[in-house]
């Protein structure tokens, strides 16, 4: 079975990045354009992963989540090996 890092998303100011917060700490300090990851809509968990559109604001493709709005998201990411 897949184990995973479940946490947060936060802004990174440091390097203008959405990451993954546990306990508010960086597990992850910034996600990558095309980086997967899984977020909990209504709980279920939807596999994504961050892009940012041409007005500079990041996003979860396919979902509604952009800008401001991915702030406190619960998502996870799979532990490496």
């Amino acid at each position: 079975m897949k184990k995973y890092k479940t946490g947060r998303l936060g802004y990174n100011d440091a390097n203008k990045r959405y990451g993954l917060l546990i306990t508010d700490l960086w597990e992850h300090d910034g996600f990558h354009c095309g980086e997967r990851l899984e977020v909990q809509i209504d709980g279920e968990w939807v596999q994504t992963r961050m892009e940012m559109n041409r007005e500079g604001d990041w996003y979860l493709v396919d979902t509604p989540f952009v800008g401001e709005g991915l702030e406190f998201l619960r998502v996870r990411i799979p532990e490496k090996d």
